[in-house]
């Protein structure tokens, strides 16, 4: 929630106007023509709060940085998933052997093709589907020519399944079930941008209506500075009025024009900040004229509305997916104390023939000749003590979030309640501040009418004039702190996406 403003001490200054008159020179020669004027700049068309809202939505750089965060996030799932993917491989293996040591001398030649699929399954087992073909050729050949070349294929399939470390699905799927949590969490971590920059634009809008109703203030305390000026000038030639009377309305002339100046510095600032929310506007464009509402403040209840921000707080529920990210890591740290013990278990099918490559895939096919292989691997780190310390971490990290968790709960509860009373609070200003703006209005005039009448003195007028100022300025600034109450108020309720009808992604 922003705090409410806080504005420098009122004085009121005034810019002295001079008119510059001149007399036309008498011209012997025809004058030229006259440049014509340039045509004044078209005047801005208003800008209402749902305009300033829906660009900033669509053009706001802090939704624009946090969009891309969405994106990484379902390429993580995407990331991890592929883990599972099936993995082709193929090899191709030319060799060759030469024995001198007999005689006549020996050359051997030999080539071997494989292919074959590896799939990752879910209890975290590793499935391997194979065939190979290899031809070998020996000269000079001894044995009978019936072996010579000699073609041998097979095929296999072998799996290795953990038992212990890395087995079960919750296990092997964690870097999955973490990246899917890790979307939704995107998406919660937008919708809370979404919803801060609804409040600051609500708040900047209205603090910019603000800075423009206070320059109009300030232009007004000019013209009665510069007013008051006039008419002391004109009581000093007769009379009425003192030097010092004189002096003093210079003075607050003077003072005018300085809160003129600082008055439309202000809004110069505030238009930057709007538009730096809005996003994407040209340098040179300022907004037109905003306005601020004069709709009464809605009835606020504290139970309604802490209801709403439990249900709706993005930050809160972004918060206990990554508790439960984080009891997948626990979840993993845990298995990963157990020693590996891995159970493998292998079948192949055997053929071989001197004809070609078909005859000898046929003969495997069969399955006239195989061979099987089971084992049981079993490695243990000694002491365990790098896993035991992750365990140990992932659990202390576990127990931090979830008081993270509950300090957030409290923090939102606060926030509601201290919502909801400067709504009330606010609310209750605004009237009393009306009436103070209206009182010090009656006796500011009341004031000058004495002071017309000789019964009072410029400083009792001055200081009433300034007391009015100062009234109206304070009941700008309660009207504005009202609005951004409730600005934040709906953004803690997550209400502002209904307003601004905002439908964010699924």
């Amino acid at each position: 929630m922003f705090p409410p403003l806080r504005l420098p001490p009122v004085a009121f200054f005034t810019l002295a106007l001079a008119s510059l008159v001149t007399s036309p020179a008498r011209a012997q020669l025809a004058a030229p023509a006259p440049t014509p004027a340039p045509a004044p700049a078209p005047t801005p068309a208003p800008l209402t709060l749902e305009e300033c809202v829906a660009r900033a939505l669509n053009q706001n750089f802090d939704l624009q940085l946090q969009a891309f965060a969405t994106q990484n996030a379902r390429d993580s799932v995407i990331t991890a998933d592929a883990s599972f993917d099936p993995t082709l491989f193929s090899s191709v293996v030319a060799a060759g052997a030469k024995d001198s040591t007999v005689s006549p001398t020996r050359n051997t030649r030999d080539q071997a093709a494989s292919l074959g699929v590896t799939q990752l399954l879910a209890s975290g087992a590793k499935a391997t589907v194979s065939t190979a073909l290899d031809r070998s050729k020996e000269s000079p050949f001894v044995a009978p020519p019936l072996f010579n070349p000699v073609y041998n294929s097979d095929l296999a399939l072998s799996v290795k399944q953990p038992l212990l470390q890395g087995f079960g699905v919750t296990i092997t799927r964690a870097a999955v079930e973490k990246s899917r949590l890790g979307v939704t969490r995107a998406q919660y971590d937008f919708k809370d941008a979404v919803l801060t920059v609804i409040r600051n634009v609500e708040s900047a809008y209205y603090i910019l209506a603000f800075a423009r109703e206070q320059l109009v203030v300030r232009k007004l305390s000019l013209e009665v500075a510069q007013t008051l000026f006039e008419e002391n000038t004109t009581r000093q030639r007769t009379g009425v009025a003192t030097s010092l009377d004189v002096l003093q309305a210079e003075v607050g002339v003077a003072n005018a024009r300085r809160d003129l100046l600082l008055a439309e510095q202000t809004v110069s600032d505030r238009e930057d900040s709007l538009l730096n929310l809005v996003g994407r506007f040209a340098n040179a464009q300022r907004p037109g004229p905003v306005r601020l509402s004069d709709e009464p403040a809605p009835a606020v209840s504290f139970d309604q509305s802490y209801a709403l921000a439990l249900a709706n707080a993005p930050e809160l529920a972004s918060n206990q997916l990554l508790a439960e990210q984080l009891k997948l890591d626990l979840a993993v740290a845990k298995n990963n104390r157990l020693p590996t013990l891995d159970l493998g278990a292998a079948v192949g099918l055997n053929g071989a023939d001197r004809r070609n490559a078909t005859s000898a895939l046929n003969s495997s096919a069969s399955g006239d000749s195989y061979d099987w292989q089971v084992d049981l691997t079993l490695s243990i780190p000694w002491g365990l003590r790098a896993e035991r310390a992750k365990y140990r971490q992932a659990r202390t990290n576990l127990t931090r979030q979830e008081t993270a968790i509950a300090q957030l709960d409290q923090n939102l509860l606060v926030d509601v309640r201290a919502a909801v009373r400067a709504v009330d609070t606010n609310r209750e200003t605004v009237t009393v501040s009306i009436l103070a703006t209206e009182l010090s209005r009656k006796q500011f005039e009341a004031e000058k009418a004495r002071y017309e009448a000789g019964r009072s003195t410029y400083r009792f007028v001055e200081d009433a004039r300034r007391d009015y100022d100062t009234a109206r300025v304070n009941e700008l600034l309660a009207r504005v702190n009202l609005r951004i109450a409730l600005a934040e108020l709906s953004r803690l309720e997550g209400s502002s996406l209904i307003r601004y009808q905002v439908k964010l992604e699924k």
